[in-house]
């Protein structure tokens, strides 16, 4: 029996924070960036490429950097402007990928293993990158390979707005010529023990002796020498658990058109019964959520029959989002929630024909699975 190939994209928005001020502010363009504090105080979080040309990088001294760059801007940043993006590229990212993890506010890991059956994982890619770059306007690189650790190496190989795929067997060529500090999870005590042992690239890591890393890394040895030729173990993971699978959105201008809204639950509510019933779930409490404009929350939740049928999500979702929304009020963010979670167990009900609907479905899904979360719309809409 053939082991399928794995295929793990990894995305990482480009010095995310200073692309986000420049949308927001033209004129920055081009200009040597620092964000994180004032020349005096704080520590950077992020800066342009053309400060980094002065040896500026995050978690530098303010003070520090402001005396290689005095010449920089420098910025306290916009932070809630940085999660309306990040939930926007969330967003874009959701429609389209079978399964992905948000692995911090800009960066990304979705696994397309099995997908290749359908479709060229490489030109799937390029075409999500494309669209995340076309709608938000953000830089945004990938890489592609055949595990998350080797993909996010490609991943920085490939910046600045660019993308690499390590073809799949060409993992440990790949790494070889990299320095050692390309390893995701080599800090500086590791780097520094490794430089005095003689190890600076990764093709050196990888012919050190495994019992002699083991003698001076301990257990972290073998993991290093597993690292060295591309292998890696570690999983996507998702926000679902056994207990509930959620979603929210906060919207880039605050909302109070109640069709809108409405449109945008239907959407919530389909990805939520997509995901209840691939991992054979069914939901019996739904909740809303509403966030307004001055942060001021409100949920509400209401038991129901065991279900994970999307019409009926939706349909609880939205009384419940009546029930609770003040439309004197601009909505600023807006959730589902489905939790009591149990395993699907389609019974034929007297009263109606679950059996023919969970068929509908089952043939929905099937679309879905093939050409992404989105592919269908309520009635069938094959959408663009």
């Amino acid at each position: 029996m053939s082991v399928q190939q794995s295929y793990i994209a990894h995305f990482d928005l480009d010095a995310f924070f200073v692309s986000v001020e420049r949308i927001l502010d033209p004129s920055l363009v081009g200009k040597p960036l620092i964000i994180g504090g004032t020349k005096e105080r704080g520590v950077v979080s992020t800066c342009s490429y053309e400060a980094r040309k002065f040896g500026v990088h995050s978690a530098m001294p303010m003070s520090r950097a402001s005396a290689l760059c005095p010449h920089a801007i420098f910025m306290q940043g916009s932070r809630g402007q940085y999660s309306k993006f990040s939930d926007w590229v969330t967003d874009i990212i959701a429609a389209k990928a079978p399964l992905y993890e948000k692995a911090s506010i800009d960066e990304f890991y979705i696994d397309l293993t099995g997908m290749d059956r359908f479709f060229d994982p490489l030109k799937w890619t390029i075409d999500l990158r494309n669209e995340i770059v076309e709608t938000t306007q953000l830089p945004i690189s990938f890489g592609l390979a055949s595990n998350r650790m080797v993909a996010k190496i490609a991943t920085n190989t490939a910046k600045p707005n660019g993308y690499l795929q390590v073809v799949p067997g060409k993992e440990k060529d790949f790494l070889a010529p990299l320095p050692v500090e390309s390893i995701p999870g080599v800090g500086e005590h590791t780097l520094k023990k490794m430089h005095e042992l003689g190890i600076r690239s990764i093709q050196e890591l990888s012919a050190y002796p495994v019992h002699l890393l083991e003698l001076n890394f301990g257990t972290y040895g073998e993991v290093l020498a597993r690292k060295a030729i591309g292998e890696s173990g570690a999983e996507i993971y998702t926000s679902y658990d056994a207990k509930s699978v959620s979603t929210e959105h906060t919207f880039f201008e605050n909302i109070d058109d109640v069709s809108f809204l409405e449109k945008e639950l239907l959407r919530m509510t389909e990805k939520l019964g997509f995901e209840l019933r691939r991992d054979q779930k069914s939901t019996k409490c739904i909740a809303v959520k509403i966030r307004y404009p001055d942060f001021e929350t409100h949920t509400k939740q209401v038991s129901l029959a065991p279900t994970s049928f999307d019409d009926e999500i939706y349909s609880t979702a939205k009384q419940l989002f009546h029930q609770l929304y003040d439309v004197r009020k601009r909505i600023r963010l807006l959730g589902v929630r489905c939790s009591e979670l149990t395993p699907t167990n389609m019974q034929t009900n007297l009263f109606e024909n679950t059996v023919q609907k969970s068929s509908l479905y089952d043939a929905i899904d099937q679309v879905k699975n093939r050409f992404g979360k989105n592919a269908l719309g309520r009635g069938g809409r094959v959408k663009k």
